[in-house]
């Protein structure tokens, strides 16, 4: 079984994708707009009619972060703004350089929560909520002793 977050930029997607590229190297797996979806499928989507959704949009797109993936969308551009809360997604890495760089670039533009320091269980960790709304927790894994 895997498990991958799927998250949602309300049309800001193709901005994450690039920032997530730049901060962290993710590679983009796929991506599909909502122009790409059929024009009879889109009728036939009870979510699709109640909505009009930009064409340049997009609909489902897949990062890859390492091992694992993230899901993400546009969205339903027309709901209110809502907070992403309760979840963080975690950045692990053993080279203490390379998680402070991780946490330096999301933390652009962003909202650090707890600077970037050495905890009793880790050479480097912090916490932050990017420029998205993201909330995310970069971890440098003390070795066993």
């Amino acid at each position: 079984m895997q498990v991958h977050p799927y998250l949602f930029f309300d049309g800001r997607c193709e901005e994450a994708i690039a920032f997530y590229h730049q901060s962290f190297g993710a590679e983009l797996l796929f991506k599909t707009t909502f122009d790409d979806m059929p024009a009879e499928q889109m009728q036939q989507e009870d979510c699709a009619s109640a909505y009009d959704f930009p064409p340049d949009k997009i609909m489902h797109a897949q990062l890859k972060v390492g091992d694992s993936e993230i899901m993400m969308s546009d969205g339903n551009m027309a709901a209110t703004e809502q907070q992403h809360s309760g979840f963080a997604i975690s950045l692990a890495t053993d080279d203490v350089d390379e998680g402070k760089s991780w946490f330096d670039n999301l933390a652009a533009g962003g909202n650090v929560t707890m600077p970037w320091q050495e905890t009793f269980w880790a050479q480097g960790f912090g916490m932050l909520t990017d420029k998205f709304g993201i909330p995310w927790m970069i971890n440098v894994t003390k070795p066993a002793e």
